[in-house]
């Protein structure tokens, strides 16, 4: 169920592509971490990944080979639990977090900063919850809200890593391809202008 939040994404980002759209690629994704994705994040990874937004963030896609979602899902966890995070403050992980698998945090984005979006739904949730962390600081930062909710609220400014985190860029969102291969070149562009 896509939300108003994701459209409101929409809105900032420009119109959507769509160029990779592969329900099979979520389906053997969604098989390999054992779960589903949220249908905002799918809807609008769909729409613009993979893409860099405002010089930072960054969002992968399942069906491309270069900038592969799976690969990059499958290489932060693996690098996150060779971490020793006993005592870092995780909201719902008593012991540290927890990463990949049923339960666990899945990663959703990142960026250039360090900072990484992860997705989480525990036994008996309904909802995804999103836990942010900047690598510098290591704490994770719970926000109950859709991934759509999370990316509008950053966009807009607000700290979406934990405290004083926050990044604003005025005017249209800056908006970047990433190359799928070699030879292509990243394509950089605007999105629409911004009553902010």
């Amino acid at each position: 169920m896509r939300s108003d939040y994701a459209e409101s994404v929409v809105a900032m980002m420009g119109s959507r592509g769509n160029l990779h759209a592969d329900a099979s690629a979520w389906r053997r994704l969604e098989s390999e971490i054992d779960g589903e994705f949220p249908d905002d994040y799918k809807f609008l990874v769909d729409g613009y990944g993979p893409i860099q937004i405002n010089g930072h963030l960054y969002l992968s896609h399942p069906a491309t080979e270069r900038w592969n979602l799976g690969k990059w899902i499958s290489s932060t966890v693996a690098e996150f639990a060779r971490s020793d995070l006993s005592d870092v403050e995780c909201p719902g992980f008593e012991n540290g977090p927890v990463f990949g698998g049923s339960g666990g945090l899945i990663p959703l984005a990142d960026t250039d900063r360090g900072e990484y979006v992860f997705g989480v739904l525990r036994h008996g949730e309904s909802e995804w919850r999103i836990l942010a962390c900047d690598g510098d600081e290591q704490d994770f930062y719970e926000y109950r809200m859709s991934f759509s909710e999370w990316l509008y609220r950053y966009l807009c400014g607000e700290d979406m890593f934990g405290p004083d985190s926050s990044v604003f860029y005025p005017g249209p969102l800056v908006l970047e391809s990433m190359p799928l291969t070699a030879e292509e070149r990243s394509v950089s562009w605007h999105g629409p202008e911004r009553g902010m």
